[in-house]
């Protein structure tokens, strides 16, 4: 079986290994640190009020504080696409009141992994929380299996989404506004049968800014300077009418700036679920937004150059993220590098951002089995299936569509994707969603890991 976890230093393999002592081992560390660094400062105060080089003292002081606190354990940031969506309005609150088993197999995942921050994506929105309150309530603070411990996460932020929202226009062209079924989920701002569908729901064991959240639901697609509004093909013209494109919103659910304040230091998780690049005619409307929806992360990192008066958040504030901030994108992109719909890219330029740090794709040998199962048309894909994310069966087979993208100045020192080999118990509970939890272990150092990624 493909070890849950990579190697990483000695601190965080025995976190790992005993997962129940994870949260205790970080506290008496943190504590450690503390104490160490007070009694580095107080010894030196005694020296320098005695005798002794001030300077040099202050110096090796705030080098030791400096070395302690880059041995305290690194954070564990994660991205899920956890499929835990409904298509009645209250459906999901429904089914978590009841016992939902793919809820349980969602839990026993990230009961496994353990993530510090963590963003589920397709979680059904409501106003009053009350899903998010059940899940961890009555899922991720109960133990799912014998060797299985609970989770809490104090701090979480979830808000409204464009899925499932009424536009009031004719957005899929068929000359109906609204309707049943898919057509009235095809004229909402982004596809949904009710408000909510597809929601997000970021969860942290640390404390989260909410004043200082910048959400994108409302941004106008039209605002961003050379929007790629859809050719209709066959009519030559764009597929939406001059009044319609106005209005458009760019996100199909929204985009979220979340500051997490973490005991390493601030931390901006940048998070968002872009349409799929599918479900459309010629005009490849979908396509078009989603690569629009992956742009706007690169225009929002590319603060500093040019104008940004158009990047306005749902709050009216302007511009994007400032230098030396430190980030992690992360969500369900619906879009593989090489393989599947989607205009590859605009993926491609986010992924090769200056702001964005280096490091190897996270990877799993469960991926790897479960392409080999489905060779049609998993065969003829030119990406490697370790680094695959999501499996779809035959019919477009396996991709990588979930990433964790940190900036420049994080190190990574572990990654990947808890995507368990074929035939194992492990296996039939990851499978839950047709998505996998991908997650990456952090530091703040600002320097290059040891390793040189």
């Amino acid at each position: 079986m493909t070890p849950l976890f990579t190697p990483r230093m000695p601190v965080r393999a025995l976190v790992t290994t005993a997962p129940a002592t994870r949260a205790l081992v970080t506290r008496a560390l943190i504590i450690t640190t503390a104490v160490a660094a007070l009694s580095v400062v107080l010894a030196g105060c005694v020296r320098i009020r005695v005798h002794g080089d001030p300077e040099a003292a202050l110096a090796g002081a705030a080098q030791r504080v400096e070395d302690a606190i880059a041995a305290s354990p690194p954070l564990r940031v994660a991205t899920y696409n956890t499929s835990l969506y409904d298509d009645t309005d209250g459906g999901l609150i429904r089914r978590l009141e009841a016992g939902d088993p793919a809820a349980r197999r969602i839990a026993a995942v990230l009961q496994r992994v353990r993530p510090d921050v963590v963003l589920l994506n397709e979680f059904d929105y409501d106003a009053e929380g009350r899903a998010a309150d059940l899940f961890q309530h009555d899922y991720l603070e109960v133990a799912q299996g014998a060797d299985a411990l609970a989770l809490r996460y104090p701090y979480r932020y979830l808000a409204p989404v464009n899925t499932g929202v009424p536009s009031g226009l004719d957005l899929d062209g068929n000359g109906i506004v609204g309707g049943e079924g898919r057509d009235r989920g095809n004229d909402a701002w982004g596809y949904g049968l009710h408000p909510g569908q597809y929601g997000m729901l970021v969860l942290s064991r640390y404390p989260i800014d909410s004043t200082q959240v910048r959400t994108f639901q409302l941004l106008k697609w039209s605002a961003m300077p050379d929007a790629a509004s859809p050719i209709d093909p066959l009519a030559r013209r764009h597929f939406y009418p001059e009044a319609i494109w106005r209005q458009l919103r760019l996100s199909s659910k929204s985009h979220w700036d979340v500051p997490v304040r973490t005991p390493h230091g601030l931390l901006h998780f940048l998070v968002s679920h872009p349409t799929p690049p599918v479900f459309d005619g010629a005009e490849d409307r979908n396509g078009a937004r989603n690569a629009d929806e992956l742009r706007l992360w690169h225009e929002y990192l590319d603060n500093d150059s040019g104008d940004r008066s158009w990047l306005c958040d749902d709050s009216g504030s302007c511009g994007g993220l400032p230098t030396g901030e430190y980030f992690v994108l992360a969500g369900d992109y619906n879009n593989d590098p090489l393989d599947g719909d989607g205009r590859h890219d605009a993926l491609i330029s986010l992924l090769d951002h200056p702001r964005l740090r280096r490091y190897p794709a996270p990877r799993s040998g469960g991926a790897v089995a479960a392409s080999e199962a489905v060779p049609v048309p998993n065969a003829e894909h030119r990406g490697p299936h370790a680094e695959d994310t999501a499996s779809f069966g035959g019919k477009a087979g396996n991709l990588r569509l979930d990433y964790l993208l940190p900036s420049e100045k994080l190190g990574v020192i572990g990654s990947g994707v808890h995507w368990p080999m074929p035939g194992t118990p492990e296996y039939e509970t990851a499978s839950a969603s047709d998505h996998y939890a991908v997650w990456v272990d952090l530091v703040f150092t600002g320097q290059h890991p040891p390793d040189g990624r």
